[in-house]
């Protein structure tokens, strides 16, 4: 089977080659795409899940040796949920590769945070399939890149502890607003604004709301806690 030319272009970007590229095209096809001769990728989604969190399960434990049961944990999710797999998708321009129907493509599919998230584990998926575990974890950890090193700071809740924080003062819940969006469509930026019903506000920008959310929390958290201090 000979791939398009987004699909093999994708290839290059993953760095991957595959031996039997229907399980690439499979993994990038959505639902919306799918007909009786080609499947979509929600069977490769669930297996590609499940081989990533052994992935980062091992990967965790291989990093911090002495690591509690109760500090993996958020490490783990914070490594395996949806905004971090769209964001390792965006990294590698997946979006510009999802096989999509009309209805999909009209209402910006390739930019959306779920079918991002799973595409990529489909493509986990898929390189799993095509040449077993040890090629799967070796291109996850390779897309993850320095995530692993810095989940700690990625897997504190920083939105948590600011609405404990106002709450505690006797404030309403922190409001977060959109106020720019900028880049490509396969690699938005958005721009967060936090605000407390106090007047105190930040700003942060990421790839995703979420992350823009939490970094935006964050960098208030720290401005609230020097001026306590």
């Amino acid at each position: 089977m000979k791939l398009s030319a987004d699909i093999s272009a994708f290839c290059d970007r993953l760095g991957y080659r595959f031996k039997r590229p229907e399980l690439i095209l499979t993994a990038l096809t959505h639902p919306s795409m799918s007909s009786p001769t080609r499947p979509d990728n929600q069977r490769l989604e669930f297996l590609g899940d499940r081989v990533l969190g052994l992935t980062m399960a091992g990967a965790l434990l291989q990093a911090d040796k002495q690591a509690a049961e109760g500090r993996l944990a958020p490490r783990y999710n914070a490594l395996v949920r949806r905004e971090t797999c769209a964001d390792v998708a965006r990294q590698i321009g997946l979006g510009d590769a999802l096989k999509l129907g009309r209805s999909e493509m009209v209402s910006g599919g390739r930019r959306k945070e779920a079918l991002l998230a799973d595409g990529m584990e489909a493509v986990i998926a898929a390189i799993y399939l095509d040449a077993g575990f040890e090629a799967a974890r070796d291109a996850v950890l390779r897309l993850w890149g320095d995530r692993i090193a810095r989940v700690e700071d990625d897997a504190r809740d920083a939105k948590t502890a600011l609405q404990e924080w106002a709450q505690a003062r006797g404030q309403q819940p922190p409001q977060y607003l959109e106020v720019a969006r900028s880049g490509p469509d396969h690699a938005p930026v958005f721009t967060i604004v936090v605000k407390l019903q106090s007047g105190e506000e930040e700003r942060a920008e990421a790839h995703s709301k979420r992350q823009a959310e939490q970094a935006a929390a964050k960098a208030l958290l720290q401005k609230l806690e020097a001026k306590d201090g």
